[in-house]
């Protein structure tokens, strides 16, 4: 689980799969299915670490959490209070006050709660941050791939009450590269990069 992630289980550089209990493959083989694809680093320069992503959508050990500092965060947020679950209306604001950060606490932790269960498959690609990396390639790719041609959502799935259509019909907690044509040799180069692995847990 994404909870029991230790900073020395991840690669420095790498695409992250993430799979939620009870979201399985029924078309395609057997085993679940991928509910969210993401990345790091795709800014020239920057110096953002595959761990510091994971650990800003998992949160604090304690439970707490920052959905403005994790959109998926936000979105497992949103979709929680769509569903009648929680009433927070300063969720997604720009901007926390002291007192709406504590009112939003209980939610952080519940949305910690949902991503930290979450199991987490990474594959490390050690190239330089850039639009152009391969990571940002295969992540782009996969999300086209899998919102076009994955598995469908099971019925009773949180992010079928997100608020942003695009995750409800892809089965993705992705928005971003939903309606991206993957590239055609897409195949191919995840399974180079997978036979370069090794990929971690």
């Amino acid at each position: 689980m994404l909870s029991d992630l230790r900073r020395e289980d991840c690669p420095p550089r790498g695409v992250y799969f993430m799979y939620e209990s009870g979201e399985d493959r029924t078309i395609t083989g057997s085993g679940p299915r991928v509910v969210r694809i993401g990345t790091h680093a795709v800014s020239r320069g920057s110096r953002a670490s595959l761990w510091t992503r994971l650990a800003q959508h998992r949160g604090s050990r304690a439970g707490s959490g920052n959905h403005r500092a994790s959109i998926l965060r936000r979105h497992v947020g949103e979709a929680l209070i769509a569903r009648g679950d929680f009433s927070v209306p300063s969720w997604g604001s720009p901007r926390g006050t002291p007192e709406g950060r504590a009112h939003e606490r209980p939610l952080e932790e519940e949305v910690s709660r949902r991503v930290g269960a979450m199991q987490v498959l990474l594959l490390p690609i050690p190239d330089p941050p850039g639009p152009d990396s391969e990571r940002a390639l295969i992540e782009r790719g996969v999300i086209g791939l899998l919102s076009q041609h994955g598995e469908p959502a099971s019925g009773d799935w949180l992010g079928r009450h997100a608020s942003t259509p695009e995750i409800a019909r892809s089965g993705l907690w992705n928005v971003r590269h939903v309606h991206t044509t993957p590239p055609p040799n897409l195949l191919d180069t995840l399974e180079r990069l997978v036979s370069a692995g090794p990929v971690a847990h």
